[in-house]
């Protein structure tokens, strides 16, 4: 699998388990997301965007930097323009790192832009460090979420057959409609496993946040 990290402008919390989830990937920054890179111990290996926002300090420290510069009247995002080239350039795994922390519109966009490659077979992991949020469509199964932490399931269609394993309230094929707040604030066990039979829900982690 090809992993590809994008460093997006919204806030990021250095974590260990970010880290992990970063080992081995590779890195491109978005404009103001060459702001992270030094906090995470990343070096990416491309820059790209309009720089209306990445600051002169910025510019001279990563100068080495390959960069590919695009006019700021334009027609998508610097997120989606190294989103677009990390697929180019073979991804099947993307992590948006500062995805979740900014302005309300660019998170909505991320967000749609993760429903967008989700449907091409490409897995997307946004984050902030203390909060993640992933897709999950009918016939997956996520298990990566820590012991403890607390989990939220939001419905984005009307969904069937949800089942949650090994958590504080577990569900077994259970039919939660769009709106619906029956999946929010849960708590994971150990062997934690959340399915779908139908539908697209965004799952919300935040593996720090412990409730007892």
């Amino acid at each position: 699998m090809t992993t590809f990290a994008i460093l997006l402008g919204g806030a990021v919390t250095p974590t260990p388990r970010l880290a992990a989830q970063l080992r081995g990937a590779r890195v491109i920054a978005a404009d103001q997301g060459m702001v992270h890179a030094a906090a995470l111990a990343l070096m990416p290996e491309l820059w790209i965007g309009d720089f209306d926002s990445a600051g002169s300090e910025l510019v001279l420290d990563y100068r080495h930097v390959p960069r590919r510069s695009f006019p700021a009247a334009k027609d998508a995002s610097d997120g989606e323009l190294a989103i677009t080239e990390a697929v180019a350039a073979g991804a099947d795994r993307l992590i948006l790192i500062g995805a979740l922390g900014g302005q309300g519109d660019h998170v909505a966009a991320h967000i749609g832009m993760a429903r967008a490659l989700t449907r091409r077979g490409i897995a997307v992991v946004l984050t902030s460090g203390h909060e993640e949020t992933r897709l999950l469509t009918s016939g997956q199964r996520l298990d990566d979420i820590p012991a403890g932490a607390r989990f939220s399931l939001v419905p984005l269609t009307d969904l069937k057959g949800v089942t949650i394993a090994h958590a504080r309230f577990p569900l077994k094929r259970k039919p939660v409609a769009l709106g619906q707040s029956l999946t929010l604030s849960n708590v994971a066990e150990a062997g934690v496993s959340l399915t779908l039979e139908a539908g697209e829900a965004l799952v919300f982690i935040y593996p720090a946040i412990k409730l007892e």
